[in-house]
């Protein structure tokens, strides 16, 4: 293990700092959103609605911060997307008709892609600094930034969401703001040719390969959309108390940043192959468990076993992905989106056409298949 200069610990402090934020903002986002429906007198149709421009803004903006990111260009597309998400927070906070908060959300979610994508990127070059695994440790932070933001928002429920959304905003913009002097000095993280013994960065052998780790990735955010939409109702189907049935999804989550707290340990002893289809095959037991055990304690417990297995997969495939550069990258996330978005419609079609518990398995199948490919999908991608 090289020693670590001063400027890869203040990148990766400044990179924490970034996947807090987002992690935070994304969950008042969605906390305060029936906030947001009631002040525009939106039914569930248009509430519906500026989601998916969210979403459909955040696929664009993945695919747009891929294409112009360069290792140049990360400092000012981390400061400009900052700001912009801010921007935007802000102006969701103020809609009140229909077509404002369209065009807000599709704004919003294409800061969200082209800071997601620059932040990762920005990730996988210091990781390559560093010379050993961290991208788990800033994937915990996003989730730990998660729970302090849904938090917030539950603490602040009385207030307006303008005011909350304001003060959000102007936060992150000021925090990137006072934060460009260090943001500038990403540009030069990656450097691990040139440390003692450090070699050659590994490459993605094929777009085949990269095609894997995207189809990979789509699998395992399936699974974080299942958990986010389907847990809680999972638990009511069984009989369980409205306090255990939202429960369910708090124990994913939580299990999920402890896993992702101990990952880059676990990687950096075992391999990011063996601790990818270690989680994987955990996943999979757990969620079948959970589901064909048919009772609140064995729901819970599998729920949360899932969480824990999924932990370091998407960190892993998106470190394998940096091998390809930034279009790879925003290729293997914005597939894993399409994953993430879409799982959840799909298993609610699947449960009208069988069971809510059968189609539940869907997710424990892919994350089989995840493990089933994981050392044919990071062979030769990591260092």
């Amino acid at each position: 293990m090289s020693a670590v200069s001063a400027v890869d610990r203040h990148s990766r402090a400044l990179l924490t700092g970034y996947f807090l934020g987002l992690g935070a903002i994304m969950a008042v986002w969605g906390a305060r959103m029936p906030a947001v429906q009631q002040a525009a007198h939106l039914g569930t149709a248009g509430l519906a609605l500026v989601l998916l421009a969210a979403a459909v803004g955040m696929v664009a903006g993945l695919q747009l911060g891929g294409r112009y990111a360069r290792p140049a260009r990360l400092p000012a597309q981390l400061t400009s997307g900052s700001i912009a998400l801010a921007g935007c927070l802000v102006l969701v906070g103020q809609g009140e008709s229909l077509s404002a908060l369209l065009a807000a959300a599709l704004a919003f979610g294409l800061a969200h892609g082209v800071l997601d994508v620059a932040a990762n990127t920005a990730a996988v070059r210091c990781q390559n600094a560093f010379g050993w695994p961290i991208m788990s440790g800033l994937h915990a932070v996003y989730s730990l930034g998660a729970l302090a933001g849904a938090a917030l928002a539950a603490l602040t429920a009385q207030a307006p969401h303008s005011t909350l959304f304001t003060a959000i905003g102007a936060l992150l913009a000021g925090a990137a703001v006072a934060a460009v002097p260090v943001t500038r000095s990403l540009s030069g993280a990656d450097r691990p040719a040139m440390r003692a013994g450090a070699g050659k960065l590994p490459l993605l052998s094929s777009p085949g390969k990269l095609w894997l780790l995207a189809a990979l990735a789509a699998a395992s955010l399936l699974g974080e959309g299942a958990a986010a939409d389907w847990a809680a109702v999972h638990l009511h189907t069984l009989g369980a108390p409205t306090a255990a049935s939202a429960t369910a999804f708090a124990l994913y989550s939580a299990a999920m940043a402890a896993g992702r707290l101990t990952g880059d340990r676990l990687t950096a002893a075992f391999g990011a192959p063996t601790v990818l289809r270690a989680g994987a095959l955990l996943a999979t037991a757990g969620l079948t468990i959970g589901v064909i055990g048919n009772s609140t304690p064995l729901a819970l417990t599998g729920w949360a076993v899932f969480g824990l297995g999924l932990s370091t997969t998407v960190p892993s495939l998106i470190t394998a992905a940096g091998a390809g550069g930034t279009k790879a990258v925003a290729t293997v996330t914005a597939t894993g989106y399409l994953g993430l978005l879409a799982g959840p419609a799909l298993i609610g079609t699947l449960a009208s056409a069988t069971t809510l518990p059968t189609a539940l398995l869907l997710p424990a199948l892919l994350a089989a298949a995840v493990a089933a490919l994981a050392h044919r999908a990071l062979e030769n991608t990591t260092p």
